[in-house]
């Protein structure tokens, strides 16, 4: 019930939950046989530490049938990495999501408008999902309108989660000492829903392990 799409975590295994990994964590839980579910990416801050041999093994990996989600990916204004290599190695990864058919997990902080003219660019057919959403409502309005999902943690607008269908909307711990079921009940009283109404998680977690 409580599917946790974005934790860095160590995976409680009384909940499905995506756990996101470094490179050289992947590199260790890909030759092993630990079980999970995880995502792999480069995450805007790292993207000078792009190449084409690291590239390599991100697309190995994803052969893997633990690797579920491409991220976290994407621009990040305070990076010190330029916005114009940020960019570059993020349409890397828009390409490999859309060519091994696995959802994007999103970093966007002060890059929305890129992050639009991106998704309007390449029109993608895999899911976008924004985590640890915390803009106004006027901003996940035009994210949802172009299709993006968004994911929910422990700090949120309440306006953007009333607005947000409950099929675009997922739920995360990230980086919180949170149990994620805290998050869901928070969520589920904006929401006047049921907890279990909230499965979005659940269908995408379904999706990517089948």
């Amino acid at each position: 019930m409580f599917d946790d799409i974005h934790t860095h975590k160590s995976i409680d295994s009384n909940f499905p939950a995506i756990r996101n990994l470094t490179f050289s964590e992947a590199g260790k839980i890909f030759a092993s046989d630990n079980k999970g579910l995880f995502s792999v990416g480069y995450h805007p801050w790292y993207a000078d530490e792009f190449s084409i041999t690291q590239n390599d093994k991100l697309i190995e990996w994803t052969n893997d049938s633990r690797f579920v989600a491409i991220g976290e990916c994407g621009l990040d204004k305070n990076s010190i990495v330029s916005l114009e290599k940020q960019l570059k190695v993020f349409e890397v990864q828009i390409i490999l999501s859309e060519n091994i058919h696995k959802p994007l997990i999103i970093h966007c902080v002060g890059c929305f408008n890129e992050l639009f003219r991106l998704k309007k660019k390449y029109n993608p057919q895999q899911l976008w999902i924004i985590h640890g959403f915390r803009g106004k409502p006027e901003l996940a309005k035009q994210a949802l309108l172009l299709g993006c999902r968004l994911s929910f943690g422990e700090h949120f607008n309440i306006e953007s989660v009333l607005i947000t269908p409950i099929d675009h909307l997922y739920v995360e711990t990230d980086e919180s000492i949170l149990p994620v079921s805290e998050i869901y009940r928070s969520i589920s009283i904006i929401k006047n829903c049921k907890v279990e109404d909230l499965n979005a998680g659940e269908n995408l977690i379904k999706s990517v392990t089948t």
